[in-house]
């Protein structure tokens, strides 16, 4: 492989000027996040007195100590539903890939230290999406539950759907993945569904609350009157019901137990013996990512930067570059892991399209994951691309990205817009994993385009109905369109919407994109033990 070697000058006032408007968009979603952090810390208080733990601090407890923990759609629902002013973002939920006692998991916490953890139609996407990471990567899950349930001023919006959720646990189950719950608080009505199904249930004494119908609803619906510990108390489902496999003293407790359930696991003495590599940092700084995208986002700039600072050794295999310079196709090597990259240099050709089809099929005949990095504004457009067959090829590409068997990793790191996003393994292309850098942005096209192309809609319109042109109205309806895409199209829109699993800093890249890769090869080596309907308490 050739060393690629950098041509951005770092000392420079452009460079520098890259970095500022870089470290701008960072400093704003890390904002963001924190403000959903200190507004969980504000029940600090009110959870110590009830002899409870904050939700993170549960999670910090579970998590092996000195592992990495991938934090996934953090800012899910930002500024949507009840969430004014993105303090509430995240959905009720707090999720992410960790380590416990040895085995990699996905981790899902209620974040009841926000409006009690309730559920917004953004939370129900978030958690069908994590369940569908699970499946994928042959993830064992550990949630650790305390939630009001639905949020009922949403409930239209989440009641039918809410279904695939049960069904997906039900699902894995069956598949042999492990569901493990531990019940710190209330589980009413169909969240009581959430441990039930899970495989795995530990109850905290005098605080978790399981029932289909609290004291209030039983009392409206019967004229019965009962307690919360007879209805669904800790000791009731470890003693009585037999809903709980394991009783706990306190949050701490029920914690220690969910680990204990998983080190009794041969979860990891299943997979084949994997061989120790060795690799090179990358010979760039992950600092100077930073720097590599123009604050200009009209200004083109080789994707081959982004490789330099990634790779290992910084060394790169260049498919077909004298064919097609505009989508760069190679492999390169993450700690150790073979990828296939695909990036942009600028708009995807027709020769561009059938390069990259061609390259997605040698890497899923060879077993080679794929890493896309978008920055494009799309599919090249004009007489020369109709008559080059750019549909046609396009349409190869898309095929070949669709159905490609590898794991498919997708970055935005600049622009991606239009039926580009598709080719680039968006969000619709179902990729493995999906993130973005804060300055991303993703639209049908770009906010000044899509301006000036319903001007000339609206202005061709009055002509053919014999009126004159009114400017006014047209530069109203040419600046309210650009501005409503502009708004629409920013990282913190896309990511609210889980249009990606998360916003990362562009000096993390290299360190996420090396744990997902070796998340995908686990689940590619192991060997699950499925039934046929899951594992059912009798």
């Amino acid at each position: 492989m050739q060393i690629l070697e950098s041509g951005i000058n770092t000392n420079s006032d452009e460079f520098r000027a890259n970095v500022y408007v870089m470290e701008s968009h960072i400093g704003e979603f890390r904002a963001v996040e924190q403000k959903v952090l200190d507004l969980a810390e504000s029940a600090r208080e009110k959870f110590t007195s009830r002899g409870k733990l904050l939700p993170r601090d549960r999670i910090n407890r579970l998590l092996d100590r000195g592992t990495p923990f991938l934090e996934l759609c953090s800012l899910a629902g930002y500024k949507m539903h009840d969430d004014k002013d993105g303090s509430m973002a995240g959905g009720g939920i707090i999720a992410g890939i960790g380590t416990v006692s040895g085995v990699r998991c996905l981790v899902v916490a209620s974040n009841s230290a926000i409006k009690g953890g309730t559920i917004t139609p953004a939370g129900l996407d978030k958690t069908l999406r994590l369940q569908r990471i699970a499946m994928e990567n042959k993830l064992p899950v550990v949630s650790l539950s305390e939630s009001g349930g639905a949020n009922l001023n949403y409930a239209t919006d989440i009641f039918v759907q809410g279904a695939r959720g049960f069904a997906n646990q039900a699902r894995m189950s069956a598949a042999g993945l492990p569901q493990i719950t531990v019940v710190h608080g209330n589980a009413t009505a169909g969240g009581a569904y959430q441990p039930g199904l899970s495989d795995y249930v530990v109850a905290v004494r005098g605080k978790a609350k399981m029932f289909l119908a609290g004291p209030p609803l039983l009392k409206a619906a019967t004229g019965e009157v009962a307690t919360d510990e007879e209805l669904g108390g800790a000791e009731m489902h470890a003693q009585v019901a037999g809903t709980a496999e394991y009783l706990a003293e306190d949050d701490a407790d029920g914690i220690r137990q969910a680990r204990d359930i998983l080190e009794a696991l041969p979860w990891n003495e299943q997979l084949p013996p994997v061989r120790e590599t060795q690799w090179e940092d990358p010979l760039y700084a992950a600092d100077e990512l930073l720097g590599v995208i123009p604050s200009d986002s009209k200004k083109p700039y080789d994707v081959r930067e982004v490789l330099a600072r990634i790779a290992d050794g910084s060394k790169f295999m260049d498919f077909k570059n004298e064919f097609d310079d505009q989508t760069v196709c190679g492999t390169i090597r993450i700690e150790g892991h073979s990828v296939g990259i695909i990036g942009n240099n600028g708009p995807i050709t027709p020769a561009g399209s059938a390069k990259a089809a061609q390259f997605i099929q040698l890497c899923d005949q060879a077993g080679t994951p794929l890493l896309f990095l978008h920055n494009t504004t799309g599919f090249m457009v004009g007489t020369h691309s109709e008559q080059n067959g750019i549909i046609k090829h396009g349409s190869k590409m898309i095929q070949a990205v669709a159905n490609c068997r590898v794991p498919k990793i997708a970055v935005v790191i600049g622009g991606s817009y239009g039926a580009g996003n598709y080719a680039m393994c968006g969000r619709g292309l179902d990729p493995r994993f999906i993130f973005a850098w804060p300055n991303s942005r993703t639209a049908v096209m770009g906010p000044a385009q899509a301006g000036k192309v319903m001007r000339i809609v609206a202005e061709d319109k009055q002509r053919r109905n014999g009126m004159e042109p009114d400017a006014k109205t047209l530069d109203f309806l040419e600046q309210a369109t650009a501005k409503k895409l502009e708004d629409g199209s920013t990282a913190l829109f896309g990511t609210a919407r889980l249009w990606d699993d998360g916003l990362i800093d562009p000096r993390d890249t290299r360190r996420v994109v090396a744990m997902v890769l070796d998340v995908c090869r686990e689940a590619e080596l192991r060997q699950l033990r499925p039934n046929t309907f899951g594992v059912g308490r009798l």
